[in-house]
């Protein structure tokens, strides 16, 4: 490894990333052609998001929410310097990509426990349930879109392919060592 980069996200983080993502679209896309592939998508998500869960106290220090996400008034501070054009480059999350983070996995969360629920005895057939399983899934519209561009922006914004980050583990090592 060249001495500018230094690997910040181990092989599990990535791994359960990608699949996670990949479930995520692969369940979104079944709905309309294909119930069952629909039901394992959303439970390859729940893995995922759960095997990444256990992965926060057993992994890197850079995959770690403690370390990654800051509390509301850094978060508020990160916002106003990146309006001024000086906010500071992260080795791991920026402080909007660590919330966002967080959303995401809630969404998972929440999508997958509602469709399970849907699933069971005392739910079938709810019509609030399957409701809130629709507005729950149809977030990651919102969601996914805006992750997909501040991924873009701070690539861009930092001279840095994000994308490729989350598939080798490496960033470049910059002044900014947090």
């Amino acid at each position: 490894m060249p001495p500018s980069l230094i690997r910040v996200w181990d092989l599990p983080v990535r791994v359960l990333h990608w699949a996670m993502a990949a479930s995520v679209i692969g369940a979104w896309a079944s709905i309309w052609w294909a119930h069952t592939w629909h039901e394992r998508a959303g439970y390859a998500a729940l893995a995922a998001l759960a095997l990444r869960t256990l992965w926060c106290w057993r992994g890197s220090r850079a995959g770690r929410p403690s370390h990654f996400v800051p509390g509301p008034r850094a978060t508020w501070q990160y916002l106003q310097a990146l309006r001024a054009g000086r906010e500071r480059r992260y080795l791991s999350h920026n402080p909007l990509g660590a919330w966002m983070a967080l959303l995401l996995w809630a969404l998972v969360g929440a999508t997958g426990f509602t469709g399970w629920l849907y699933t069971t005895d005392a739910f079938w057939g709810m019509a609030w349930l399957d409701q809130l399983h629709q507005a729950l899934a149809w977030s990651f519209v919102v969601a996914v879109p805006l992750h997909l561009a501040g991924v873009l922006f701070t690539s861009l914004r930092h001279r840095e392919n994000l994308v490729a980050a989350m598939v080798t583990g490496r960033k470049r090592l910059g002044r900014d060592r947090a």
